[in-house]
């Protein structure tokens, strides 16, 4: 399954579009790695998703083309959830 639709199916980013945009900005790693949204991802794989000053760790439990609400929870588990204390420079978004 791509990165962004399992994203999206398991509403840790609500849109695709989003998760495309959060992996092109090098927010997202897979298994360490800095990933884009067209990766391909498989279950056990560690998700690292940087939410702002927050950086939240998951593993992917399970993988569904389509979920209900509920059952999107069980898609992952959340190992960790980071707060940074500052934000890096290459991450300030200077575009107005």
């Amino acid at each position: 399954m791509r990165l962004d639709k399992f994203l999206k199916v398991s509403r840790l980013i609500k849109r695709r579009t989003l998760a495309k945009e959060v992996a092109h900005q090098g927010r997202i790693t897979v298994n360490g790695k800095v990933s884009k949204a067209s990766s391909v991802i498989k279950v056990g794989d560690e998700l690292g998703i940087r939410f702002g000053q927050k950086v939240v760790t998951t593993r992917i439990e399970m993988l569904k083309e389509t979920v209900k609400k509920e059952e999107s929870i069980m898609m992952y588990t959340i190992l960790k959830e980071e707060r940074l204390e500052k934000v890096d420079p290459e991450f300030i978004d200077d575009e107005d």
